[in-house]
């Protein structure tokens, strides 16, 4: 005995090329039939928040599947899955496809090579999922787009649930970024973790997708434009605080990644206040606020 409730949608070439769009989206519970073997031409993602069950691969392999547990469903792979007959499962799924697939598949965030996925804590997901049930009431104008936008959300919920991950990052990342304005090279920062430069590559690429030296230069350059932005620093001055101790190269690298250079980045963007500005991250709720002769936050 099983319940389903599902919905399907056929976005138009226009919002195809908004580059990631929702096909459909299920909820199920129960023992559910076996799926496949079948062939897709679309990513699915099957959230499973409660049961046991099994995966085959295409070689034959037969994985045991105990939620929380992911199932990546990806184009041109066959696959065959299903509850086990005496517990059933609970699963939502969602299909999805657009050119946006490739780069969260570059990104980490899709696995094709890991198609059972251990998650920690599903409840992100399923409130990605749940933002797409909702929207997917009859007549809703803006089904296409909402759809489409809680499916980014849902890969981020997915990539942040998975089993291991911390809830504040990896740790590695989180030294990373610690140290990020040091004038340190991969091999320096590799040491200070007792890790060789291969393995620091690996770690940062599957914690965040990118290589060390991106995974920095991103925090580098960000703050760089806060700094550009909101103070009067000398951009040599700048240079240094985020890590480089020469300024030539440091507007190329700049100039290079952001398209300008960075004294026209503070022409479009500065907007230095009196009182300063806050480093706190803020509350939604609770905004910071300039306060007379004080700075924010």
């Amino acid at each position: 005995m099983y319940h389903t409730w599902m919905r399907y949608f056929t976005p138009s070439p226009q919002h195809h090329r908004l580059g990631l769009v929702c096909l459909g989206v299920g909820l199920q519970h129960g023992t559910l039939p076996t799926v496949g073997p079948r062939t897709l031409d679309h990513h699915v993602a099957v959230v499973i928040t409660a049961g046991r069950g099994w995966y085959r691969s295409p070689d034959g392999r037969r994985t045991t599947i105990t939620a929380p547990a992911l199932l990546w469903l990806t184009p041109g792979v066959p696959h065959h899955y299903g509850p086990d007959p005496g517990t059933g499962w609970d699963e939502s799924f969602v299909d999805f496809s657009g050119p946006a697939t490739t780069t969260y598949t570059e990104l980490g965030y899709i696995e094709p090579e890991r198609p059972v996925v251990a998650l920690s804590d599903p409840t992100g997901p399923r409130t990605a999922i749940s933002r797409i049930a909702r929207a997917a009431r009859r007549g809703n104008p803006l089904l296409e787009v909402e759809t489409g936008a809680a499916v980014h959300e849902l890969l981020v919920a997915l990539r942040r649930a998975r089993a291991g991950t911390a809830p504040d990052g990896h740790p590695v990342l989180q030294a990373l970024a610690r140290d990020a304005f040091q004038s340190l090279s991969v091999a320096e920062h590799a040491a200070r973790h007792g890790m060789t430069p291969a393995e620091l590559r690996t770690a940062v690429r599957r914690a965040a997708g990118c290589s060390p030296k991106d995974y920095l230069l991103g925090i580098r350059l960000g703050r760089a434009k806060e700094l550009l932005a909101a103070t009067e620093l000398p951009v040599a001055s700048v240079a240094r605080r985020v890590g480089y101790d020469d300024p030539a190269y440091f507007s190329r690298l700049f100039t290079r990644r952001v398209g300008m250079a960075p004294i026209r980045f503070r022409d479009q963007q500065g907007r230095a206040v009196p009182g300063g500005w806050s480093t706190t991250v803020p509350d939604p709720d609770d905004p910071p606020i300039l306060r007379s002769g004080r700075p924010v936050g």
